[in-house]
């Protein structure tokens, strides 16, 4: 396919060769007629004296070569890397001492899917989430902190859907079984990303207060001593109780609320909740909700100390934090 500038196509390619060749325009006069260069004229008729009409139809600009093309082994293990561990190419890359560019290019070739089309758990295609272009990042660690709530369903002892399959819980569903929900509260720090969770039973205004207060002992023990905003989402707990009004006012903080319908204005938590899926709750299969309880502390110790975090470099949060 002629390039977006090109001045000619395969039909204006013979018509240049039918006024050379067969009405005897000279070269140069054709190339004027066709705006184009006479050394392309010279270049489309010795083609086409050579091949005939095949010789002016488009050639793949594609090398016939790659002698520094990744191997074969390399590109094995990248997509083995990918499907195993479910990482993108700033984790894959260095795991592996092969450059994240290397490691993206790689996984498009072989049409490997996107990690956000992508079952945390199972690894199948699922739909895709919605993102936005637009970032930002404070300053200065406390600036602002982003605070959620993450609902995500109990595990059932023996394990849920995700372990046993639907097909082997469809005959349990007119039992109505409810295990309710676990409500995983967080807090991100906006420039060090630093994140704090704890598994509560609900979301209301007492918890969600109690909640920030022990999440800003938890920043202050790690060197965020001081928190200037705080923001939320619009949820009744948020913007109408007294106990989170009490518990930002004692940070000296001011509470700040995203626009209605726009979560990405509360990224940096919101991102973390899918991480906190992805790598935690459904990383693996567990028989009960208190092994998987058990496991998001030291999850969470290792999200804050030795997980690489792609917009701090391929550094953890700890990194951006003085020691104390």
């Amino acid at each position: 396919m002629a390039h977006a500038n090109a001045r000619l196509n395969v039909h204006g390619r013979r018509l240049l060769v039918e006024r050379v060749r067969r009405q005897g325009w000279a070269v140069a006069h054709a190339a004027k007629a066709m705006g184009i260069s006479r050394q392309c004229a010279h270049r489309w008729v010795a083609r086409f004296d050579a091949e005939g009409e095949a010789g002016l139809v488009d050639r793949s600009s594609r090398a016939r070569s790659s002698p520094y093309r990744t191997s074969a082994a390399t590109e094995a293990a990248i997509v083995a890397a990918r499907t195993q561990h479910r990482r993108g190419q700033d984790w894959i890359g260095p795991e592996l001492g092969v450059p994240a560019r290397t490691v993206s290019r790689v996984l498009r070739r072989h049409h490997v899917p996107y990690l956000r089309v992508l079952d945390p758990l199972t690894g199948e295609v699922i739909r895709a989430s919605k993102t936005t272009a637009t970032r930002y990042e404070r300053d200065r660690p406390g600036e602002l902190v982003h605070v959620d709530v993450k609902k995500i369903g109990k595990s059932p002892a023996g394990g849920g859907w995700r372990a046993l399959g639907r097909a082997a819980t469809v005959d349990h569903r007119h039992k109505k079984v409810r295990i309710g929900y676990d409500y995983v509260h967080s807090m991100v720090d906006d420039h060090s990303r630093l994140a704090y969770s704890e598994i509560l039973p609900d979301e209301k205004g007492p918890t969600c207060g109690q909640f920030i207060e022990r999440a800003a002992a938890y920043f202050a023990e790690r060197g965020i001593t001081s928190i200037e905003r705080v923001i939320t989402d619009n949820h009744f707990s948020y913007r109408k109780s007294n106990d989170v009004k009490a518990a930002i006012a004692a940070l000296g903080a001011r509470h700040k609320f995203i626009r209605p319908h726009c979560p990405w204005q509360n990224g940096k938590v919101e991102r973390f909740n899918r991480t906190l899926a992805t790598e935690w709750a459904y990383r693996q299969v567990f028989t009960s909700n208190d092994e998987r309880s058990s496991a998001l502390a030291p999850w969470l110790e290792q999200y804050n100390t030795r997980r690489r975090h792609t917009a701090l470099g391929g550094l953890p949060p700890i990194s951006r934090l003085s020691p104390t």
